[in-house]
Order: C-alpha cells, then sequence, then structure tokens
C-alpha cells in the first residue's frame, strides 16, 4: 500500500541525527583545542600539539592563573582568527594564536593577573592583536618578512605605557617610567649563575622567572625537534657568554635578560626561516650575539617611557638578518617547506607534529 508522507516527515529525515551533531561538536571542540595547543606552541616556532602540552604544563608550573591566561589567550585569538575568516592553513598551524598567548601573559604580569580587569583587558587584548597580527602579514608580506612577534611587542609597549595613567586598571601605584642608569653589581658569574641563567632564559620567553619553567620549555622543544633544542640551547649560551663578556651585572645574567632574545633568534635564523647548517648556525651566533647587545638597547629606549624590552631586540634583530641573508649565497637557501599538519584522528589529539612552521 502506498503511504503518502507529508513534508514535515520528509524534513524529519532529512535533519541530523542527535548522534551525528554531537559527533560533529565532539570533532570541532577536538580540532580547536589541536589549534589552541599548537598556538602556544608558535611561541617559540613548534606547530607540535604536543610540544604546546608540555608547554601548558610549564605555564600552569610557573602558576595556575598564568596557565589559565597563556590557554585562554590563545584560545580567544584562534577563535577570533576563525570568526573573521583567516587563512585556514595558518589558523590550524598556530599562526593566529601565538601573539595572543604572550598578549595575555603580558596583561597578566605586568596588571596582576589576580584582577577581573586584567581579565578583560587581556581577552580584548588579544582580539585586538589578532586584527594587527592580520595587518603585520600584509604590510610585511611586501618585503617576504614574517610577522614574528611584532603585533604583540606593539599591543604590550602601549599597554605599559598607558596603563598607568587609568586607576581602574593600574594596581601598582606608581608607574614604571624610570631614567636609565649605567649598570651596577658584580660581574662575576658563579655556577649557579651559569646554570640557573641558561635555564630562566628559556622560561624568560613566556615571562616566568622561574628555572624549572625554563627546563619545562626545553623540553617542549626537545619533544618537537631535537635540532630546534639544540639551537636554542646555543643561544642561550651566546647569550650568557656575551653579557659576562661585555661586563653585565651576574643578576641580570641569572635572572635570563640576557638569555631569551638570544634563544628566539638562534632559533629564527638557523633552521626556521634558514636550513639549518654550519653557516647559518655561525650566522645565528652572530644575531644571538646582537640580539644581547640591543637587549639593553632597548632597555634603555623604553624605560623614560614605562615600556619593557619585551621580544622588540628579537623582532629587530631577525628583520635586519633576514634581509640581508637575501645578499649571502650561502645563507638564502630557505628551510624545508613545512608539510600541512594531519587531520585530527577520533580518539587522539593529532598525528605526529608537523614540520616546524615559521610565524
Amino acid at each position: 500500500m502506498h503511504v503518502t508522507r507529508e513534508p514535515g516527515m520528509r524534513q524529519a529525515e532529512n535533519s541530523p541525527t542527535p548522534g551525528g551533531t554531537l559527533h560533529t561538536w565532539r570533532s570541532g571542540c577536538r580540532q580547536f583545542a589541536v589549534q589552541v595547543l599548537r598556538g602556544q606552541a608558535q611561541v617559540v616556532f613548534l606547530p607540535s600539539v604536543w610540544a604546546g602540552l608540555v608547554l601548558a604544563v610549564a605555564m600552569f608550573a610557573a602558576g595556575w592563573r598564568y596557565g589559565l591566561y597563556a590557554l585562554a589567550g590563545t584560545a580567544v585569538g584562534t577563535a577570533t582568527s576563525r570568526l573573521l575568516g583567516a587563512d585556514r592553513e595558518r589558523v590550524t598551524v598556530g599562526l593566529e594564536g601565538f601573539n595572543a598567548c604572550l598578549t595575555a601573559l603580558c596583561f597578566a604580569v605586568f596588571l596582576g593577573a589576580g584582577h577581573l580587569s586584567t581579565a578583560l583587558l587581556a581577552a580584548v587584548g588579544c582580539v585586538v592583536v589578532t586584527v594587527v597580527t592580520a595587518a603585520v602579514v600584509n604590510l610585511l608580506g611586501t618585503w617576504n618578512l614574517p610577522s614574528l612577534t611584532l603585533p604583540y611587542c606593539l599591543l604590550a609597549s602601549a599597554m605599559t605605557t598607558a596603563a598607568p595613567g587609568f586607576q581602574r586598571i593600574w594596581h601598582h601605584g606608581e608607574g614604571l617610567a624610570a631614567l636609565t642608569h649605567p649598570a651596577t653589581g658584580s660581574t662575576s658569574l658563579g655556577f649557579t649563575d651559569l646554570w640557573h641563567g641558561f635555564f630562566t632564559g628559556f622560561a624568560e620567553v613566556f615571562f616566568m622567572p622561574q628555572w624549572y619553567v625554563g627546563a619545562l620549555v626545553l623540553a617542549a622543544l626537545l619533544v618537537a625537534s631535537r635540532t630546534a633544542a639544540a639551537v636554542a640551547c646555543v643561544g642561550s649560551v651566546v647569550g650568557i657568554l656575551s653579557g659576562w663578556a661585555l661586563g653585565a651585572p651576574a643578576a641580570q645574567v641569572a635572572d635570563g635578560t640576557m638569555g631569551y632574545n638570544a634563544i628566539l633568534v638562534a632559533l629564527a635564523l638557523c633552521g626556521v626561516f634558514l636550513e639549518a647548517g654550519t653557516r647559518t648556525l655561525a650566522y645565528a651566533v652572530a644575531g644571538a650575539f646582537t640580539a644581547t647587545v640591543a637587549t639593553s638597547a632597548m632597555a634603555a629606549v623604553f624605560a623614560p617611557s614605562g615600556g619593557h624590552t619585551f621580544t622588540w631586540p628579537f623582532v629587530l634583530t631577525t628583520f635586519a638578518f633576514l634581509a640581508a641573508a637575501r645578499s649571502f649565497p650561502g645563507l638564502r637557501t630557505p628551510a624545508p617547506e613545512p608539510s600541512a599538519p594531519e587531520p585530527v584522528r577520533e580518539g587522539a589529539l593529532s598525528a605526529r607534529p608537523p614540520a616546524a612552521q615559521a610565524p
């Protein structure tokens, strides 16, 4: 017998089942989690989920608030880029999240992680830095230069300079502005200063002063790439030795101030933007030394306005050395093209980590 089905019955048949909707939702959440973890790992040029997990542990080891700020900031930046329709590949490998991660941590460190005003401003800042990232990528693309952490540096410098003028967001009394003075203090390095400075340089990339946080950051590099970890170690050593040779106070060497920009420059110039090799390693060493000197220079420039060095030395040094590399045939071979990350499989965060991707 022929049965005539009502339109409502056909609509019900074609509508998604609750089980299918739940599966799609879970798959979307898993994909977003992977993008967030990769975004956090991209702070040190790693599009690796597992490196991102280790870095998340490192941030929570520094303090549960910092762990939340780092993850939430990366999530806000990633979500904003997705909503605005950013390039899918950039979102997938985490390139739309790392500046937001640093921005959120910056707000937490300088404005106080325990204040509601800080959390709200950090969320807004992560949205703004995502927009700034798109602008910087488009502008620098004309010269074929990467954005690096320039978007975060711009926003962080504006925040630290302006914040003391607003009583509801500044909770530290006097501002940070100060005149520069010649360095003082002992320049003799003990064994404790050396190993402490070696690890703390890695931690200072994320504003953290604890040596064990730096050890976890180094572990994240090892998880993703032993070559990258080795190059980063070279950068840290160069920063320490450069600071000592030039007469930096031992306290600044021990607290990682002399090392974190050198680490980032070494990674950028040997293995990320230029293929890892003997020549590029020597080039990276020269860049790391330059960044160490630039760290003191940037501190002197920003101190009178209450600003901070952040990763300005890394950004400016890397721009200069990458632009110059085009004139040196032995350095012009680019790093291998990154492979697209594998799709997320059900029941696992990701497959093998994709090759290193440069911000």
